[in-house]
């Protein structure tokens, strides 16, 4: 019996263990079927996993190193999550194991795991990313259609607007206890937000501080490993070589989406590009067809997505708090309200979404991208600290460390130096 096209054989509905290799050919025997997901498949669904509300601070981040600087540390970051995930996959193949958490605790016991967690958590972080650009987009969104000028409406307060669509849409969606085939929904994220291509040039750099927000920008962007190990799991013919054939290439053509759309941002603000890169459409074509259609399909792919990133948020927290217990509708409703509402309140306080990408590219993202996998490899494996493998942990691990305190350092100071 096969669930959910993945590769697991079910003895009942809640047990169930991942089928390796080596157990397919006697499968074939039996006459089972083993097929998961195709190789492209697999590609699109960790491309899904990698683009998100980063791409919309990308163009700043272009804005504050040059285009040069910004396509040199876009590249570095991007191959060093490529490596990061060869070497999660040289664990999974060591261990066994199907899961970023469980790595953690086969490497460092119940804290490694904890810690896993407490990273999944803090991803909810995400969350108020989106609802920040629904609160910024929605009065534009809607006045961009009134046939005369408007000033003083309700319909123009972008924190009304976000708590009226929380209330209405995003809470009743995600009370539901499983996603099921609301998954389908996340696909049109990755189309929405590339429709920003769309938006040329249209008007006439200098490094400071802000730069510092650049790395951990693109360390958020580039950011799926919670998402490598299933999605390995669920592949057809799931081989180390074939899994990170389809990690090089959702990584490259997320490469190719996220330096277009940052250069095409950057040449039509240059200099005055705002931190969310929409806001700066409204002062030069407020009311263009192009700027209003994409607008509206980046608003409709995120106010979808806020829902699935809040599943797996809930998850982490329900196992930080209580384990792996039953379900309760209890618990279950307790987390979803705590993790709105959390996340609405910094949507609503938080001055600037750059903010939001700088401490958590910074101390998770980092965490996640690049310390946890070199630190786990080190323990787990068996190699001399001369190998190649081992060495590249290393300095993925010193990487991850220097560039995330170091941002997040600097990032301090330019808050405390103010505007």
């Amino acid at each position: 019996m096969w669930k959910n096209g993945a590769n697991y054989s079910v003895q009942t509905e809640s047990e169930y263990e991942p089928i390796g290799e080596e157990s397919r050919p006697l499968l074939a025997a039996q006459g089972v079927q083993a097929r998961g997901a195709s190789f492209w498949s697999s590609a699109f669904n960790l491309m899904n996993a990698i683009m998100g509300s980063g791409i919309l601070g990308l163009s700043y981040a272009m804005a504050n190193t040059g285009i040069i600087g910004f396509s040199i540390l876009l590249l570095v970051v991007s191959s060093l999550a490529a490596y990061s995930v060869h070497l999660l996959l040289l664990l999974c193949d060591k261990t066994g194991v199907n899961s970023y958490e469980a790595l953690g605790e086969r490497a460092f016991s119940r804290p490694g795991k904890l810690v896993c967690i407490m990273c999944c958590c803090s991803l909810s972080l995400a969350m108020s990313t989106y609802l920040f650009i629904l609160k910024s987009e929605m009065p534009a969104a809607v006045t961009g259609f009134m046939s005369t000028e408007t000033s003083g409406k309700w319909f123009e307060d972008g924190v009304a607007l976000l708590i009226l669509v929380t209330l209405i849409v995003v809470l009743p969606l995600a009370l539901l206890p499983k996603i099921g085939e609301f998954l389908g929904i996340h696909h049109g994220e990755l189309f929405s937000l590339s429709l920003s291509l769309c938006i040329f040039p249209i008007n006439d750099c200098v490094c400071a501080l802000q730069s510092a927000y650049a790395v951990p920008t693109m360390a958020f962007s580039f950011l799926c490993h919670t998402a490598v190990l299933p999605i390995y799991c669920e592949l057809h013919r799931p081989t180390k070589q074939r899994m990170q054939s389809v990690a090089n290439v959702s990584i490259f053509l997320s490469f190719v989406v996220y330096l277009i759309s940052a250069l095409f941002g950057y040449l039509t603000f240059y200099t005055h590009v705002e931190s969310e890169l929409l806001l700066g459409y409204d002062t030069y074509l407020p009311r263009d067809v192009v700027v209003m259609s994409v607008r509206l399909a980046i608003l409709l792919a995120v106010l979808l997505t806020v829902p699935l990133i809040h599943f797996p948020a809930r998850k982490a927290v329900l196992m930080l708090c209580r384990g792996e217990r039953e379900f309760s509708w209890l618990s279950h409703s307790l987390s979803c309200f705590f993790i709105l509402t959390f996340v609405l309140l910094l949507a609503i306080f938080v001055p600037d979404i750059r903010n939001v990408f700088g401490v958590v590219g910074s101390t998770t993202s980092t965490c996640l991208l690049f310390v946890y996998p070199g630190m786990f490899y080190l323990r787990i494996s068996s190699e001399p600290m001369r190998s190649l493998n081992s060495a590249g942990a290393v300095l993925l691990m010193v990487i991850g460390l220097v560039v995330g305190v170091l941002s997040l350092c600097v990032i301090i100071v330019s808050w405390a130096q103010g505007p």
